[in-house]
């Protein structure tokens, strides 16, 4: 290496040794010499990137290049003579590091070491040091030769990659475990529905005379068992960004201004709520329902961690991701965001609880008192709408949650809300084909579509249903899942508008798996029912289905 050459140099010179000091032209001994040091003097100096200079055995300095003072701003005549100990910091002073770096190169020869060093001006920098001993002919120590390079450069651009690196490999994590999350899901909403449909019969019959008190309250807390397992499901879902979103175009500033009345409900009256706009804020493309429970969540984290009261703060803001924060966070491509943080001034989270905190299932509160998949159903619903989500938190100092939402391009917002309309009824008996390959739910979906008359038609698969639809039977609904083996529900659907054109076509999904949606947002002209539905819900959109104009 060069730092080597220049070491081994300095090291001959100090020891009265010159280097190559062969003289083939006969000149005198001590000639040679005096143009060997000359020559490597010049050389020295012209180094530039390295401080390279040499210390008496005591660690007093006793020569200085070019190099040293670009790096540490010393002068010649103002550092030759003093301790090298005062490019240390206090910290490494008070430690006994310049010592102990002395002492090791003197006995073994070399020290290495990197870390912080301190200029002239007060200032540091990241450095790496080589420090070795330099002994005569007899052995006898008689200084050292050190050579020092700036590398904060290089430092930072390595724990940039680190950061990069650690960032990847959580997000990948993060997609695993969501995948198996949203499979989970797919299959426990199919039973869930059979669940529920089967509970609600048991009601209806419940109701007739004779009643009985406790078969109703047990009817009544299996209800609410399956309910809430389904709204379990419901945030797998969400984190697994497998949700199908309602996303509109959407004006922060309405939105974030009426937020305060059902976060002050969710978060009692013991904590403040402050929310900030900005003038201009840029439209987003976002599901408001879902972003409004992304709040509640977030607000009731910020609740309890304020115990005794506290403050909670939300702040919408344009902002522009660049460059240097896109190479930090590579998921979150660069462009304009809306940025939405929610600040509390809680207790804050330690470092180990920060780097799990979207982890689903991860919760520091007692058990029983709560899933754990508060925040990892806020990080789903970013995602899968197209953002990014970062927090930001401290012991004692309080929690940040910062919200990207890419900005909505085109034309201004548009109230797209729909007025409800009132389902009319119609004649019954119209033909329903079912395609759905778990067959216990194909057969209660069967048995509660007869109770109403209609007229049903089951298919384990695709290519089951393809038959029937290219046979001559009536068929007025196409009712089929999304995912099934083979060909999945979507590529039906298309197959079988091409072969009956206006025949109406209605989805069932527990898990999308983008089949339906892109970017959080619904295929335009797709109906489709999320797993788990309830009788009454499933017979008001099969009807509004058969009644919807083509």
């Amino acid at each position: 290496m060069l730092c080597e050459a220049y070491l081994v140099t300095f090291g001959q010179r100090m020891a009265g040794k010159a280097p190559n000091s062969s003289n083939p032209e006969g000149q005198p001994a001590n000639q040679a010499l005096l143009e060997s040091e000359a020559k490597y003097r010049r050389l020295v100096e012209a180094v530039v990137d390295y401080a390279i200079f040499q210390l008496d055995p005591s660690g007093q300095i006793t020569t200085w290049n070019s190099g040293a003072q670009r790096i540490k701003g010393y002068q010649q005549h103002e550092i030759i003579g003093k301790h090298f100990s005062s490019f240390y910091t206090s910290e490494d002073r008070q430690a006994g590091v310049p010592d102990r770096a002395l002492a090791t190169a003197a006995t073994t020869g070399k020290y290495e070491a990197e870390g912080w060093r301190v200029r002239k001006d007060g200032s540091q920098f990241w450095a790496l040091v080589v420090i070795d001993a330099i002994r005569d002919d007899s052995g006898e120590l008689v200084g050292f030769a050190k050579v020092t390079r700036d590398i904060t450069e290089r430092r930072e651009t390595q724990l940039n990659l680190q950061a990069t690196q650690e960032q990847l490999a959580a997000a990948q994590k993060m997609e695993a475990v969501g995948q198996l999350s949203g499979g989970i899901a797919h299959d426990f909403n199919n039973l869930l529905m059979i669940v529920i449909g089967n509970l609600e019969s048991a009601q209806h019959q419940a109701f007739k005379p004779p009643t009985n008190p406790a078969l109703h309250r047990a009817l009544n807390n299996a209800m609410r068992g399956a309910q809430r397992a389904a709204a379990l499901t419901g945030r797998l879902l969400a984190f697994s960004r497998r949700q199908p979103l309602d996303s509109k175009p959407t004006d922060l500033n309405k939105f974030l201004s009426g937020a305060s009345e059902f976060l002050q409900r969710a978060l009692g009256e013991k904590i403040q709520i402050e929310t900030v706009g900005a003038a201009g804020l840029w439209f987003v493309q976002v599901d408001a329902n879902h972003l409004e429970s992304a709040l509640v969540n977030l607000a009731i984290n910020a609740r309890d961690a304020m115990p005794d009261g506290g403050k909670l703060t939300l702040e919408g803001t344009n902002v522009y991701v660049d460059e240097d924060y896109n190479r930090l966070n590579p998921e979150l491509p660069i462009g304009q965001y809306v940025l939405i943080c929610v600040s509390d001034t809680g207790v804050g989270m330690p470092r180990d609880v920060l780097n799990r905190a979207f982890e689903p299932f991860f919760t520091t509160k007692e058990l029983g008192q709560g899933t754990g998949l508060g925040l990892s159903q806020v990080y789903g619903f970013v995602k899968q709408s197209g953002g990014h989500l970062k927090i930001y938190s401290e012991p004692g100092q309080g929690t940040t949650v910062k919200i990207y939402l890419p900005r909505l391009h085109g034309k201004g917002l548009e109230d797209l809300e729909e007025a409800d309309q009132a389902i009319i009824g119609a004649d019954q008996g119209e033909a329903i084909l079912v395609v759905e390959d778990d067959s216990d739910l194909r057969a209660y979906l069967a048995d509660v579509l007869r109770s109403l008359d209609y007229q049903v038609i089951a298919a384990p698969h695709a290519e089951a249903a393809l038959d029937l639809l290219q046979s001559d039977r009536t068929i007025d609904l196409l009712l089929t899942d999304i995912v099934m083996p083979g060909r999945n529900g979507r590529d039906l659907g298309k197959e079988a508008e091409r072969i009956r054109p206006g025949l109406r076509v209605l989805y069932m999904t527990g898990y999308s798996r983008n089949a339906v949606f892109h970017q959080g947002r619904l295929d335009e002209g797709v109906d489709l029912l999320q797993k788990p539905i309830s009788q009454a819900q499933l017979a008001t959109r099969v009807r509004a289905a058969l009644d919807r104009k083509i």
